[in-house]
């Protein structure tokens, strides 16, 4: 049995080879008694405090750190064999790699526990939509951080050039970001959206040419809903240098109106159909007080009326239009008021 043992394969004797073995199946496992010792006992313990951030690192770390024990059992075994120098720069350099990534798996798993325990239900409970949209970006950006972190740490620590690998990166990334430009632009757009906040989920604005409701704001592109009904998609590049005017915003609707009395009205009657429409205006509960009601203008068929009115913010715009207008109908014609219509009058001049 002994001579079987002593025997040599690939630079290790047998007994060698069933020792590293025996440490790998040992590490497994210990590996599986550590996580069966987070899931009867630990975990128990967490339960009962009133805390839930315990519970959250428990259940968190209890993975990474299972495969961390099964890693260096590896490590170990392979240490405890005579590699060849090569072989032994490739497991020392994966050894350090691995274990960066793990951290970094370990990290990435708290963040996003955390995320989802805390920050969404703050975000929630928020009445400003801004929060919503930016921290499933900076969630997002923050593990990014974290795995790019994790990796030129692996790769420093395995004895790379990490150096030069960033430069090149960062020359490859310069052309990336060349041949995305508009990409980058309308990301940066986004962000701008973000942190001016010109416009919100739900509001009505108008833009280029299209009037609609934000019924999306993303990093890339915002949504509109048209009045038509219709999805317009806006690159977020086009907010940046254009005007956006919000509609929503207004503390009130302005309302001009132009009516044409014939030439026939008299001065009384003209008079009488301004006090006319400011009464009209002002017992309405829907629009503001103080109308601008004036005599502005002799038109070329009728005496002009300007009358502009404000309906307050909140109020049926259109309902309110027609109130008013069928208001002003049934009293001008009450009052014997008139409306002109384009008209013109030919004289027959005959030769004597």
């Amino acid at each position: 049995m002994q001579e079987i043992l002593a025997q040599s394969y690939y630079g290790n004797s047998l007994q060698n080879w069933f020792i590293a073995l025996a440490i790998i199946v040992l590490s497994v496992m210990l590996g599986k008694i550590i996580y069966w010792i987070f899931t009867k006992f630990i975990r128990l313990f967490t339960a009962k405090t009133k805390t839930r951030l315990d519970d959250i690192i428990v259940d968190m770390i209890e993975e990474p750190v299972v495969f961390l024990v099964v890693v260096m059992g590896i490590w170990f075994a392979l240490k405890s064999l005579t590699l060849s120098e090569t072989i032994t720069e490739v497991v020392s350099s994966s050894y350090q790699v691995i274990v960066a990534l793990l951290i970094g798996w370990l990290l990435t798993r708290l963040l996003d526990a955390l995320y989802k325990e805390y920050m969404i239900p703050l975000a929630e409970r928020t009445e400003n939509d801004l929060d919503d949209q930016l921290l499933p970006i900076l969630s997002k950006g923050i593990k990014m951080i974290i795995w790019v972190m994790a990796i030129i740490i692996g790769l420093n620590n395995a004895g790379y050039d990490v150096a030069a690998l960033i430069a090149g990166l960062g020359i490859g990334g310069l052309a990336l970001a060349m041949a995305a430009k508009d990409t980058v632009s309308n990301v940066f757009g986004g962000f701008t959206i973000f942190t001016d906040q010109p416009f919100k989920i739900n509001d009505r604005i108008k833009i280029a040419g299209y009037d609609g409701t934000v019924i999306e704001i993303g990093v890339r592109s915002t949504r509109l809903k048209t009045l038509e009904g219709r999805i317009v998609t806006i690159p977020n590049a086009k907010f940046a240098d254009a005007p956006v005017e919000n509609v929503s915003w207004e503390p009130s609707r302005k309302i001009k109106l132009d009516l044409g009395l014939t030439y026939d009205t008299a001065a009384e009657q003209m008079q009488l159909a301004l006090d006319i429409l400011k009464t009209i205006s002002d017992e309405n509960p829907n629009t503001e007080e103080n109308p601008l009601v004036s005599f502005n203008a002799f038109g070329d068929f009728a005496m002009n009326i300007s009358f502009i009115y404000y309906i307050k913010k909140g109020a049926n715009i259109g309902g309110t239009q027609t109130e008013i207008n069928l208001q002003i109908l049934k009293k001008f014609n009450q009052n014997k008021l008139e409306f002109a219509f384009p008209t013109q009058t030919l004289y027959n001049i005959s030769a004597a």
